[in-house]
């Protein structure tokens, strides 16, 4: 199995999911910014990583996700490979979030029901893969998943960096070569797919450090230093309650010039 089959076989599952286009968007705290559908996500881009890579052990350091991180093959006995993918929120969700505080209702859908499309896909790619005889599972939809002070056991940013699909930004986003301003999703196998180079060496070699995130954060939780998940969280938290069942933010993924592609490197 090639990596062009599985990235035509995500393009014709994403084409035809009913969830990428939300017939008929409701005005939440914000007015839509045009009437009619709401298409959350463009064609996705698509990595695949070896389980053996050596990253997988050090993301278990304490000074990056933690000892409580389950590497490919605590999931997938004998795991050879890990694909990963990124959605790019389409023109109208990211354009609509580029105003300042208050979140946009695009965005909102695209981070609610955004996230049960991207653990649709990652659930139909598993499929896939097991209907051509490997085995696969999808890490965030398996009952072992977890979260501890914020950290999860199966880290999808990390996933999609080892995958060599972008690198860190100042606000801990994930810059690919379509921006940030997007999703990820991940499954684990035991098929030995063919894995993609990672066209760079650090975790940040896509950031630009221009600090534009910074202001765009309406918690002040980004400085020069990086990002404090904690005030990210409480904000976060507030606009669930405003906003239930949907909430997100992303002011530091939009109207930056990482939010759809990658900026001019240092």
């Amino acid at each position: 199995m090639r990596l062009m089959d599985l990235q035509v076989e995500l393009e014709r599952w994403l084409m035809h999911a009913g969830p990428n286009r939300i017939a008929q968007p409701e005005a939440l705290a914000t007015p839509l910014t045009a009437p009619g559908p709401l298409d959350l996500f463009e064609a996705p881009l698509v990595g695949v990583a070896s389980a053996a890579d050596p990253l997988w052990g050090r993301l278990r350091a304490p000074d990056v996700v933690g000892p409580h991180h389950l590497p490919p093959d605590a999931w997938v006995p004998g795991a050879r490979s890990v694909v990963a993918f990124f959605l790019p929120f389409t023109a109208r969700v990211r354009e609509a979030n580029r105003v300042p505080t208050e979140t946009a209702t695009e965005w909102l859908y695209g981070r609610y029901e955004g996230g049960f499309l991207v653990e649709a896909m990652a659930e139909a790619l598993a499929a896939h893969l097991r209907a051509s005889g490997w085995r696969a599972l999808v890490p965030v939809t398996d009952p072992r998943y977890a979260v501890q002070a914020m950290r999860a056991n199966w880290s999808e940013r990390h996933a999609a960096y080892i995958a060599g699909l972008g690198t860190f930004s100042l606000s801990r986003s994930l810059i690919t070569r379509a921006g940030s301003a997007g999703r990820i999703g991940s499954v684990v196998t035991d098929a030995p797919l063919p894995h993609t180079p990672r066209l760079y060496e650090t975790l940040d070699a896509y950031c630009g450090r221009c600090g534009a995130c910074i202001p765009r954060c309406p918690a002040a939780a980004i400085t020069e230093a990086g990002k404090e998940h904690g005030p990210c969280k409480v904000w976060q938290d507030g606009t669930l309650a405003r906003h239930q069942p949907r909430y997100g933010c992303g002011k530091c993924q939009t109207r930056t010039p990482c939010e759809h592609r990658i900026p001019v490197r240092r």
